[in-house]
């Protein structure tokens, strides 16, 4: 599977950028039907760098509401990237 499918955008937060900084361990959205193995060679070919460890986690969407009608956001899978020490990705 192509690295530019499994990985589909940085997740910025609070927290994320507290970790990126303190752990090194950056997050990302990736596709549902990724494991842990396919994300860290997605990884370490897109921005070159070493991963150590992957934590993915199933997020759940929320209802949203708009009016009357009810809605539904999408489910989605985070990953959390650790990677080596004196490694870092730029833009990120």
């Amino acid at each position: 599977m192509n690295p530019y499918e499994i990985i589909q955008r940085p997740r910025i937060s609070e927290k994320s950028v507290y970790l990126q900084s303190a752990h090194n361990t950056y997050t990302f959205e990736v596709i549902k039907s990724a494991n842990r193995v396919q994300v860290k060679e997605a990884v370490e070919a897109l921005f070159d760098v070493k991963v150590v460890k992957v934590n993915t986690i199933n997020c759940a969407g929320k209802k949203k509401r708009v009016g009357r009608s009810i809605g539904m956001t999408s489910d989605w899978k985070k990953a959390m990237v650790t990677l080596a020490e004196g490694q870092q990705i730029e833009g990120v």
